[in-house]
């Protein structure tokens, strides 16, 4: 979808950003910007758009965007439920690349930034020892002034720079361009609304009245501004919280794919084979799998 642009707020005392939230939930508008941003996640549960990817974020998680790559993150049902109590703590850091000045790319000892700002444009998701070391730098970072800030930043970067355990976000790289209002109105109602309400049925007349288009116009236009069709938009979603529900492991599958809007079991198996590549048990024991290996790690 066409995201929005969105003007990071920088003091004029400072030469990038440190923010650290506490809040009932995440905005969830669509939108880029052209500084890169590190996200950690302290607490906050539900799913994450970034680029052409759509997936589940957790505590824990510690991502590198790069420079104009979309994104957004909307938390689980449960955080929009009166009194529900919970909230979302985040630490993010926006820094444009010559934010330290624009020789620092260009000196010799600096040659693997240019590299992790390219890799960033995919998107990654940081693990292992790297992931450790920087969560304790970016809570370091919120207290930090003046040149404490700046060698903070450099230690991030050198982190950022060495590490060779992460995964890419997106499969491909795309031009993104800014949105004009009513577009970024359109595609916000419509994301929201599928958030909302993926364990319903969901009919093109529905989502296109949404939109304030009629059909043909609303699929064609969906279909340019994502280069995928709703109803691909659409079972992306749904399988990726049968991929939470099936990791929390607090229902059979036989009653965890009415849960995400499907209405028959063998439905619900072909379209998370489509879009997994595995079944839901192979994808149950992989991760388990993996959760063991990290634990022993």
């Amino acid at each position: 979808m066409k995201p929005h642009f969105l003007k990071v707020a920088v003091k004029p005392q400072n030469s990038f950003s440190i923010r650290h939230d506490i809040l009932p939930t995440f905005r969830g508008i669509w939108h880029y910007h052209p500084e890169l941003e590190l996200h950690y996640v302290i607490k906050g549960e539900g799913v994450r758009f970034i680029g052409d990817n759509i997936s589940n974020f957790s505590p824990g998680e510690i991502t590198l965007l790069g420079e104009a790559l979309p994104h957004c993150w909307r938390c689980k049902d449960e955080y929009f439920l009166p009194d529900s109590g919970l909230n979302v703590e985040v630490i993010v850091i926006h820094f444009l690349p010559d934010c330290l000045g624009r020789y620092l790319l260009n000196l010799p000892e600096a040659f693997m930034l240019p590299k992790l700002f390219e890799k960033a444009k995919s998107g990654m998701v940081i693990k292992g020892e790297a992931k450790i070391e920087l969560a304790k730098l970016m809570r370091q970072a919120v207290e930090a002034t003046n040149l404490d800030r700046i060698i903070i930043l450099l230690s991030i970067l050198k982190v950022l720079a060495e590490n060779e355990e992460f995964e890419p976000i997106t499969l491909s790289h795309s031009d993104f361009h800014q949105s004009n209002e009513s577009d970024t109105i359109r595609l916000n109602k419509v994301c929201s609304y599928t958030l909302a309400n993926y364990k319903q049925e969901i009919s093109l007349e529905k989502i296109a009245a949404i939109g304030n288009l009629s059909v043909t116009s609303f699929c064609r236009y969906f279909k340019l501004m994502t280069k995928k069709t709703y109803f691909d938009f659409l079972t992306e979603i749904r399988i990726s919280h049968a991929c939470r529900f099936l990791i929390e492991d607090k229902l059979p599958t036989e009653v965890l794919c009415f849960e995400c809007g499907y209405n028959n079991i063998s439905n619900f198996y072909r379209h998370f084979k489509r879009v997994t590549g595995m079944t839901p048990l192979e994808y149950k024991r992989r991760y388990i799998k993996g959760q063991k290996q990290a634990i022993s790690a």
